[in-house]
C-alpha cells in the first residue's frame, strides 16, 4: 500500500466527470498532477479548481488519439515535474449507439482511437518515465463493458475490453520482469456524467440526425442508469490504488454485473439482449 501524497499524476480527460473528480480527490491526498483534455474550456476549471485545493497542477491540451501528441505531452511533464510516478487514462467516449451492422467504420476508427489507442499512447509513452521514478502506478479505465457485453455498444465494449486485456497483460508483465511499476485495471459502473449526452450532442455536430430511440435511450441512462456520484467514484478509484489492487469495480452495478458474467458467461448475453429490449425499447 502506498500513498499519493507527493507524487506526480498524469490525468487524461480531466475536464469533466471522473477525470475531473480523480483530479481533485489526487489533489486532496495531496499530489501533483499534470492535467490534460481537449475541451479547453473545461480543463481549465479542473485545473483552477486543484489549485484551489493548494495543489501544484498543469494543464495541457491533448488529443490521445495522436502518438505525437502523447509524446510530446510526457516531454513537457517531464521538463515541469522533473518526475512523473502515476499516469491515470480515463480520456473516453461513448461512440453512441448502434448495431454493429450498422456502424460505420468512422464509429469504430473515433472510438478505438479514443478509447483504445489513448490508452495505449498513455501507458507505452510515461512507462519508461515511471519506471525511472521508482514508484510507478498505470492507472487504466475500463469500464463495466470491459466485462459485460452490451447490444448496440460494439465500437465501445470492443475499446473496453481491449483495455482491460492490455493493462492485465502490462501487470503479468511488470510482476514478470520485476519492475517497479503497479498496474490496475478500473471497471466503472454507472457513474452520473455527461457521457451519455456528449454522444448526442457530437452525433449532431457531424450532421447526423438522432432518431427518437436514441434519445430515448439517452434519457434512460441518465435518469436511471448513470447514478453513482462521479466524487464517489474517483474516491473508489484511488483508494484501490493506494491498495496497490489489480482490479477495481466502482459501484454496485459493476459488482453485481460481473459476479453474473461470471456465475453464468454462457447465458448472460442472453439475459442482457432482454433487459436491453425492455428498458430501452
Amino acid at each position: 500500500m502506498g500513498s499519493v501524497s507527493g507524487k506526480v499524476a498524469v490525468v487524461t480527460g480531466a475536464a469533466s466527470g471522473i477525470g475531473r473528480e480523480l483530479a481533485l480527490e489526487l489533489a486532496r491526498r495531496g499530489a501533483k498532477l499534470a492535467l490534460a483534455d481537449v475541451d479547453d474550456r473545461g480543463l481549465a476549471q479542473t485545473e483552477g479548481q486543484v489549485r484551489a485545493l493548494g495543489a501544484e497542477a498543469s494543464g495541457s491540451h491533448l488529443d490521445v488519439s495522436s502518438r505525437a501528441d502523447f509524446e510530446t505531452f510526457a516531454q513537457d511533464v517531464v521538463t515541469r515535474f522533473g518526475v512523473v510516478h502515476q499516469i491515470y487514462n480515463n480520456a473516453g467516449i461513448s461512440g453512441g449507439s448502434h448495431s454493429i451492422l450498422d456502424s460505420d467504420y468512422a464509429v469504430f476508427d473515433r472510438v478505438l482511437g479514443i478509447n483504445l489507442w489513448g490508452v495505449i499512447h498513455g501507458t507505452k509513452t510515461f512507462l519508461p518515465h515511471l519506471i525511472a521514478s521508482g514508484d510507478g502506478h498505470v492507472i487504466n479505465i475500463s469500464s463495466l463493458n470491459g466485462i459485460m457485453a452490451q447490444p448496440e455498444l460494439g465500437p465501445y465494449c470492443t475499446a473496453k475490453f481491449g483495455v482491460r486485456g492490455f493493462t492485465e497483460t502490462l501487470r503479468a508483465e511488470m510482476l514478470a520482469d520485476q519492475r517497479p511499476v503497479a498496474v490496475t485495471v478500473v471497471h466503472p459502473g454507472g457513474v452520473k456524467t455527461n457521457i451519455a449526452s456528449a454522444a448526442l450532442a457530437q452525433a449532431e455536430s457531424r450532421g447526423e440526425v438522432p432518431t427518437d430511440r436514441d434519445r430515448v435511450r439517452v434519457r434512460t441512462y441518465n435518469d436511471k442508469l448513470l447514478k453513482l456520484p462521479a466524487d464517489k467514484a474517483a474516491r473508489t478509484i484511488v483508494d484501490g490504488v493506494e491498495d496497490d489492487r489489480a482490479r477495481v469495480l466502482v459501484g454496485n452495478d459493476a459488482k453485481a454485473l460481473d459476479l453474473l458474467v461470471r456465475a453464468a458467461p454462457r447465458f448472460y448475453t442472453g439475459l442482457i439482449a432482454k433487459y436491453t429490449e425492455k428498458i430501452f425499447g
